[in-house]
């Protein structure tokens, strides 16, 4: 500041108001005042003003140009959406055209959680809303609501839900943010009890399961068990879109264009589904009769492998699992002792008992243990030391046909282990033989949960319980007992080979795969063939045919048709209970048909399966 042309360097406001007080005062001019200034501050000043519109100009660009699409993309996902249609899963016939399986419409309600926020809640009044639609079904909402997953489109609230209550919830749609009900379809079996552990079920997805298959929907079906589950891939068809536009709700506001669905293939079975009845109630009726629970029963086409009926008795009813199983039906199922939904036919492990004697003869005849001819005595048991092997009754001199007719113990315990002067033909052999007819190995049949049996060896004995093998093992082991277990299909199949001269086929149970343009064919497949000559496997069959005609199993002499068969009983446990069998085939000379009936925990002494058999061929043979 100057005065007079003096220069007065200030620092402070308070400074210049003073001098200028007494410039006033005095009358002085005042000549100009200069206040220095920083031309620093002001260089900063411009340039962040410059720095903020360059970033401000880089950011609209940046997103404008390279991030635009996305947001466009997420502006058009927030308008307009695709929904799916869901595919009709495919039907499933028996082998003469009859419907076993159906569609049926049902409504699901689902959420449909884009757009919403992460951490989207209901209000209480939308609950409240729920509750009332949904009384006896809340808690089960509130539990399928905590799954929500920001990964996932959408959630399954409630499945199955009546035409009233989606009516209800259409009503309320402006009060349910994100609310759906989607149409879907459930599975109707036919003769659930009857078919149930051949088809099985299908049901909701779980979790982990849409882990393994991530192109499913989480509100989508798969098969859980029988064919369904093992013939998934046919089934299950393709889904189609419907492109929506949607409101600030997610609610749907119009139609926009349609991809139709593509239904999954059918599947054509070799079941005959007039024997699969009669063979589940004649078996229902001997065990009812007996007093019994469980039992189980297969019938091949010998000529080709086709399963012709697979029953496992106790049965469960696969449609309460198609309409939401509840916890306490699911939980009396799982805790039942009887195992209803174990399948007995593929995943039953058995000794097989004397239904394994035709391998023993075709094995001994092969090795040159004996001939046709060759006669043992049965006096109604055989010593080794001190260690006595009985047989169930003395059956004096008899050869192989004989033996098997009689079901002679003596005679096998003979050839399997040797006795005197028949050699035997050792554990090796035995199992040698039993995998060739089957045994010890799994068929390859399409449908889940096969086991493979076993067939046991002198090193496996040696490592398991530190025990050297006995010549008693092998005895055991020559009469289908001991440690050797069987499913009912192996048994049967193994009785096919004897049947049909040489073959051993991979069970079927389906025929054809018949989508929309095209048949497949699932033809027969031939695991090996040619492993016994024929003139032992007619040796063989001429036993099995003397087991009716003068046998075990004389019940069936008057049947329509001449039939060849083997009884069997197997011990188990401590108590005097045994698994009693039936293996036959039919007709003798040109067989059609191969069967097993196993009856589970009869008396020792009871031959309960022979009945089935001989009702079912009765009826078989004449419709």
């Amino acid at each position: 500041m100057r005065f007079f042309n003096k220069q007065y360097k200030l620092k402070t406001s308070k400074e210049i108001d003073e001098i200028a007080d007494s410039v006033l005062l005095s009358g002085t001019e005042v000549g100009r005042i200069e206040v220095p200034f920083n031309k620093n501050l002001l260089n900063v000043f411009w340039l962040f003003i410059i720095l903020s519109l360059v970033f401000l100009f880089s950011r609209t660009a940046f997103l404008a140009m390279v991030k635009g699409e996305h947001y466009r993309a997420v502006a058009k996902e927030n308008r307009l959406r695709s929904t799916y249609i869901k595919a009709p899963r495919g039907k499933i016939f028996d082998r003469s055209g009859n419907v076993l399986v159906y569609n049926i419409p049902s409504l699901d309600l689902i959420m449909d959680i884009r757009g919403l926020q992460s951490g989207f809640e209901f209000s209480p009044e939308a609950l409240e809303k729920i509750k009332k639609i949904f009384p006896d079904r809340y808690e089960e909402f509130l539990e399928n609501l905590k799954n929500k997953n920001k990964a996932e489109n959408s959630i399954l609230l409630l499945e199955n839900i009546n035409q009233k209550e989606a009516l209800l919830v259409m009503e309320s749609y402006q009060k349910l943010p994100g609310i759906q009900v989607s149409k879907t379809a459930i599975r109707d079996y036919t003769d659930s009890l009857i078919f149930s552990n051949i088809i099985g079920y299908e049901g909701k997805i779980k979790k982990e399961e849409l882990a393994e298959n991530p192109e499913y929907l989480m509100t989508d079906s798969i098969g859980k068990k029988g064919l369904e589950k093992y013939y998934e891939k046919e089934l299950r068809g393709v889904h189609g879109k419907i492109n929506v536009e949607v409101d600030s709700m997610g609610h749907v506001v119009r139609e926009l264009g349609i991809i139709n669905p593509e239904a999954g293939s059918d599947l054509v079975l070799n079941i005959d589904s007039q024997l699969q009845k009669k063979i589940f109630d004649s078996l229902s009726g001997v065990l009812e009769k007996e007093e019994l629970r469980a039992g189980a029963a297969v019938a091949l086409d010998p000529r080709s492998g086709a399963v012709l009926a697979m029953v496992s008795i106790p049965s469960f009813d696969n449609n309460l699992f198609s309409k939401g199983i509840s916890n306490e039906d699911y939980s009396n199922l799982l805790n039942n002792e009887s195992k209803p939904m174990f399948n007995r036919a593929v995943s039953g492990e058995y000794a097989p008992g004397s239904t394994f004697k035709p391998v023993m003869a075709s094995a001994a005849l092969t090795e040159g243990v004996i001939n046709s001819s060759t006669q043992i005595e049965s006096k109604g048991g055989l010593s080794v030391g001190s260690w006595f092997f009985g047989d169930w009754k003395a059956h004096g001199f008899t050869d192989v046909k004989r033996a098997l007719a009689v079901s002679s113990d003596v005679f096998f315990y003979s050839v399997g282990g040797g006795y005197g002067s028949i050699r035997g033909i050792g554990i090796e052999n035995i199992k040698k033989y039993a995998n060739l007819f089957g045994y010890g190995e799994l068929s390859g049949v399409d449908i889940p949960g096969e086991v493979g049996g076993f067939i046991p060896t002198k090193e496996w004995k040696e490592e398991k319980f530190k025990e050297n093998w006995y010549i008693g093992n092998t005895y055991h082991a020559s009469i289908g007992q001991g440690y050797i277990t069987a499913t009912p299909l192996q048994i049967a199949n193994s009785v096919s080979v004897v049947a049909n001269g040489g073959t051993l086929y991979r069970p079927r149970l389906v025929s054809q795969i018949k989508k929309s343009d095209k048949t497949l064919y699932n033809k027969s497949e031939i695991i090996r063939s040619g492993f016994i000559a024929p003139d032992i496997l007619k040796t063989v069959r001429e036993g099995m045919r003397m087991t009716v005609t003068e046998g075990t199993a004389q019940l069936l002499k008057d049947l329509p048709v001449e039939v060849a068969g083997k009884t069997g009983t197997a011990q188990f446990g401590n108590e005097k209970k045994a698994h009693g069998w039936f293996v036959s085939f039919a007709p003798y000379e040109n067989p059609e048909i191969v069967t097993v009936v196993l009856v589970e925990g009869q008396e020792e002494d009871g031959f309960n399966a022979v009945p089935v058999t001989n009702e079912v061929y009765k009826w078989y043979f004449s419709r």
